[in-house]
């Protein structure tokens, strides 16, 4: 076998004689050495007998005797690193999620043009080194990662779905109640990836109004608002090669999802008040605890953003369905929060009892926060009375007495309360420019300070039209008295007979009649 010129061996694993043969030539013009297989079992038995370090496996989804999907299915028991790419000529959407879901680092569709395996392979090889060694079974994770996500059954299942989807390039969506660990997760995943060099930076959807959510996700230019005094990158710019956590994005405002929606596509956006596209390279994590299904029902949520979002979908199980995780999490939070030098305080019995049987609504948040009260009045007893009055103000029927009682229709939230004051305040500023200038848009720019593309923007945005002159009413003769005095003599109506005898004044024509 010709020696790799990049020090790197491809396995190939493609059932078509001439798609492998095309292949195969494609691969060793790259500088690759190639191995090749005719199935799933063929690809297996190679790995397993090693007799070449492998550096990247290429799999077709349909063979004969094993599929692709079930040979990696089988490399991810003994080895999740390895990076494989899977092929394809029914290139649907199921079938690039299973791929995705089952640990596939990249999806390529047939027919293959040799620039796009170059690229996926440079992708995917970049973060490994150039020789991957013989296969063996995946090391324990160390004790602080093991406690932190728990021994539990489902969260055994979520350590091997991280494994699975970590070298995923895919946006990830994680579902899961307030407090369940949903940021540790992300950031978890972030690590396992091949962007764990790069920035992963977090934004939280429901913490901010939706103005502000755009600009920090977006940018903005000098003057694209009031305010806007200089350029200012935004998180997708700055996170350029790397993640970005959209936390609470059920809360995202329904107008600004569909700009998320394009750069997820198309993977570039336009800076507010801007015209140059910025193109990047990010990978999306969102995050929420919402029902999005029922959001979407509801017209809150866009259905294709949901699709583009949920290629690979987490569910967080809750605390109360993995009790027994429940104290190996308090110990460990316990050791996190005692400070250097001060003797730990212990968990005496009962209060085990308590945490075992509490529903612990707050998931882990609310565990965290009991044992942080622990340390500061070193003593159980406070936190044991606080836990049961909890308890008793839980119904047999497992909902909680507050969820019992019909709540008061919510008010209007403060955050959208302040939005909404400053677009007034906004629109109101701009008014006024713009009728002091006599709605001259340039002079009034000047005087506001910003930009004219800028104050144009807004005023699109604001709904802000000069008002136009509101008609004149047409005067009609009506039989009704008028309210003001009427002059007694009108001057088209000459004066009466008997007044021109009272007063003396006799017109010339009047006088010549009468003589």
């Amino acid at each position: 076998m010709p020696v790799a010129k990049n020090g790197r061996t491809i396995l190939l694993g493609e059932d078509d004689l001439e798609v492998r043969r095309y292949l195969e030539t494609a691969l060793r013009c790259q500088g690759y050495s190639v191995e090749v297989a005719q199935d799933g079992e063929e690809v297996l038995a190679s790995l397993r007998a090693n007799q070449t370090p492998i550096s990247a496996v290429v799999l077709d989804v349909i063979m004969p005797r094993r599929g692709g999907i079930d040979a990696l299915k089988e490399i991810r028991r003994f080895n999740r690193d390895l990076p494989v790419i899977v092929i394809s000529g029914a290139s649907s959407a199921l079938n690039v999620v299973e791929a995705m879901k089952n640990g596939a680092n990249d999806f390529i569709a047939k027919p293959i043009k040799p620039e796009d395996l170059r690229k996926a392979l440079k992708l995917v090889l970049e973060a490994t080194p150039p020789v991957v060694l013989n296969p063996i079974e995946p090391t324990a994770a160390p004790a602080n990662k093991q406690i932190l996500f728990g021994t539990s059954p489902q969260m055994r299942e979520l350590q091997r779905t991280l494994g699975q989807i970590g070298w995923s390039e895919a946006p990830v969506l994680i579902q899961g109640e307030t407090g369940t660990g949903k940021e540790v997760l992300a950031r978890e995943l972030h690590a396992c990836s091949p962007r764990a060099k790069k920035s992963l930076l977090k934004i939280n959807c429901a913490a901010l109004p939706s103005e502000l959510v755009e600009s920090e996700l977006f940018g903005y230019e000098r003057g694209a608002f009031t305010g806007a005094f200089e350029k200012k990158p935004g998180m997708f710019a700055l996170a350029d090669g790397g993640t970005i956590l959209l936390d609470e994005i059920g809360d995202m405002d329904f107008k600004l999802q569909a700009k998320l929606l394009q750069v997820l596509q198309d993977q570039e956006f336009q800076r507010l008040g801007g015209r140059d596209t910025i193109k990047v390279d990010v990978r999306v994590i969102a995050a929420t605890h919402s029902n999005l299904d029922k959001a979407i029902a509801e017209s809150n949520f866009r259905e294709d953003l949901y699709y583009r979002l949920n290629v690979i979908s987490i569910r967080v199980p809750p605390l109360r369905e993995r009790r027994e995780d429940i104290i190996p999490m308090a110990e460990f939070l316990l050791a996190k929060h005692t400070t250097a030098g001060v003797v730990p305080v212990q968990i005496p019995p009962a209060l085990r009892e308590l945490f075992l049987h509490y529903h612990w609504p707050g998931n882990v948040r609310e565990l965290e926060n009991m044992i942080r009260k622990l340390i500061v009045f070193r003593e159980a007893s406070s936190v044991e009375q606080d836990l049961r009055d909890k308890l008793r103000q839980r119904p047999v029927n497992g909902s909680t007495l507050a969820e019992t009682v019909q709540a008061p229709p919510a008010a209007t939230p403060v955050l959208e309360q302040v939005a909404m004051a400053k677009r007034e305040a906004e629109r109101a500023a701009i008014v006024s420019a713009l009728k002091s200038t006599n709605w001259n848009r340039r002079q009034a720019s000047i005087l506001l300070q910003i930009d004219y593309k800028a104050l144009l923007y807004k005023m699109t945005k604001l709904s802000i039209k000069k008002e136009k002159p509101a008609p004149q009413p047409i005067q009609t003769r009506t039989n009704a008295p008028s309210a003001l005095p009427q002059p007694l003599f009108p001057q088209q109506v000459s004066p009466p007979v008997f007044a021109r005898r009272a007063t003396g004044v006799v017109p010339r024509q009047a006088s010549s009649c009468s003589r």
